[in-house]
């Protein structure tokens, strides 16, 4: 199964004529293998002159995404768009930039084997402000067995040919079109053409002016428009490879083709319609796996607001929002934990339904599951929040198998009697029957976590996701940037899922299997992604000023502000 088809708005940029997109398509092929030349103190630069670019463009990216999901000048939740653009994109910037002043293998905080042979290798905390600013979070990079933790290949064995990519970018959240450019210019050794989606069209100006100083040289190109000039692009003589941020629909129109007919006898006989190399990063019902413990008062009501949080953000319009919630029948704070989490998103104010597509969607899954609870009204703006209790957690089940990519979160429950049984069955579950290996979420209780140590280890050595958090929401494993962010490997053209390869992974590892942060059962302060945070817009703005130029002077600020959350 797959996400669902998504509709183009109407453009918010005007379509670049194919004339002009042709003429910045050869502009950035003209230069493909001069962007090979280009030493690495002058690539520092280039990532330089870009910070210093986006540090001019924030404020107004920062507006217009605002003003496109309905939130006001001004209101705590801007802070999310400065989150989800101008701070994360600058962070990947400076992390790039450092990784490449170390020759593009900067040295790793750590590093262990596993018994059975694996690397791991630690990426977080490199430093005391980390561990100061994210107090007992660690973040690890399991390397592919059998392969090495290797670093930066691209600068070990420099090219003679260079390549022209192709990035359709996301729509959703701002950073994720300049970060997936920033990849394939750094990571690698591609120049690019970016089109943007027609969802967030009105950041391209921005990146335009961020980027300038790739434009100017020919190394990036910006375009605009819908499903006819991605087509255009995507079949272009002079694209060499393609990245897509979104719908796994997407990447089988343009592998495949769009006649069922014909796509299913391509499939059958692997005749690629379109046979360039193709990453992509393509959704995930993620679950978010409830490991039964004997858990405090506070602690219900934090991982109430946890679960809450990872619904909420950015109006549930994330590749790694919590979609399916698995508890274990034998927890006895199971109707209590249900109770509270229900309170915590009823008393979450509803959000704009922005993104095209999410009223049909949430009618879908309402057709299928009568027994849906929305826990506000519904307008032709807003899709509330929506409980679907009892999903049966069987293979195939229509909840578990199409991302609906809005406020629905399915309750699962497993017959697993303790911690044990629902580590081993809740990880079957999540490998086997929830859709796409994208993102998790393991909440366990310390006692229970100390108590249970050798399961919980061979739970996370067994799931098979890209990115896993344990005791947090996976959308921080997308905004580290040290961690590479993408499916877990092996997925084939035919069976593409939640996608192939990576990206952000400044430490630039060659052979990435998945990403795993851990955190303490209860985060203090509140985590920035929380719906209910009182300072986010103070701190979003702080956390891009840090990013701009790391120092204690700024880390001071950013603590005050968080600490007010």
């Amino acid at each position: 199964m797959s996400s669902f088809a998504f509709p183009e708005p109407p453009a918010a940029v005007a379509p670049t004529p194919l004339a002009e997109v042709d003429r910045k398509v050869a502009r950035v092929a003209e230069n493909k293998d001069r962007w090979l030349a280009i030493d690495l103190p002058a690539r520092v630069r280039y990532l330089r002159a870009c910070l210093e670019g986006v540090a001019r463009v924030a404020e107004a990216w920062v507006a217009d995404g605002c003003r496109r999901k309905g939130i006001d000048p001004g209101d705590t939740l801007e802070g999310e768009e400065w989150l989800a653009g101008p701070m994360t994109t600058t962070r990947n910037l400076r992390l790039f930039a450092d990784a490449l002043s170390h020759g593009g293998a900067p040295p790793l905080p750590g590093r262990h084997t596993r018994p059975d042979g694996q690397e791991v290798v630690r990426v977080f905390p490199a430093g005391l402000q980390d561990k100061l600013m994210f107090g007992g979070i660690t973040a690890d990079v399991w390397i592919e067995p059998g392969k090495p933790a290797s670093q930066g290949r691209i600068y070990r064995e420099r090219g003679t040919k260079g390549k022209v990519a192709l990035v359709l970018g996301a729509g959703n959240v701002s950073s994720i079109p300049p970060m997936d450019v920033l990849t394939k210019l750094f990571v690698e050794d591609e120049v690019v053409v970016l089109k943007m989606n027609p969802v967030n069209a009105d950041v391209g100006p921005h990146l335009e002016r961020a980027f300038a100083s790739l434009i100017d040289d020919g190394f990036l190109a910006i375009v605009y428009g819908g499903a006819d000039v991605g087509a255009h692009l995507s079949s272009h003589p002079s694209i060499d490879t393609l990245h897509v941020t979104g719908s796994d629909r997407t990447y089988d129109a343009i592998v495949w083709g769009t006649d069922r007919d014909e796509v299913a006898r391509r499939k059958a006989s692997g005749d690629r319609k379109n046979t360039r190399p193709f990453t992509a990063e393509l959704g995930c019902v993620t679950p978010v796996l409830v490991t039964p413990g004997a858990w405090t008062e506070a602690e219900l009501e934090y991982q109430a607001r946890h679960v809450a949080a990872m619904v909420a953000q950015n109006a549930s319009f994330n590749c790694n929002a919590a979609k399916v919630l698995v508890l274990a029948e034998g927890w006895a704070q199971r109707a209590v934990f249900l109770r509270k989490v229900e309170e915590k998103l009823r008393a979450t104010p509803a959000r704009k339904a922005y993104y095209p597509g999410a009223q049909q969607r949430y009618g879908a899954f309402l057709e299928r599951y009568p027994q849906a609870q929305p826990l506000g009204p519904r307008t032709d703006d807003v899709v509330p929040w929506t409980l679907i209790p009892d999903v049966p957690a069987n293979k195939g089940e229509y909840g578990l198998t199409n991302e609906a990519f809005c406020g629905l979160l399915s309750i699962v429950t497993l017959p697993a009697g303790d911690a044990g049984e629902f580590l081993e069955q809740g990880v079957e579950f999540a490998n086997e029957t929830a859709w796409g290996t994208l993102s998790a979420t393991l909440l366990i209780d310390d006692g229970t976590a100390k108590a249970r140590a050798a399961e919980l280890d061979r739970a996370l050595a067994a799931l098979r996701f890209g990115g896993i958090g344990v005791n947090v929401w996976p959308g921080l494993i997308y905004g580290l940037v040290v961690t590479p962010w993408g499916a877990f490997p092996g997925h084939t053209p035919e069976d593409i899922q939640s996608g192939a390869g990576w990206v952000h992974n400044s430490y630039m590892l060659d052979h990435p299997q998945k990403s795993v942060v851990r955190a303490p059962f209860v985060i203090k302060p509140t985590p920035a992604w929380f719906a209910d945070h009182k300072t986010l817009r103070d701190l979003g703005r702080r956390l891009t000023s840090f990013e701009q130029t790391a120092g204690w002077g700024r880390l001071v600020g950013v603590a005050l502000a968080a600490l007010r959350g």
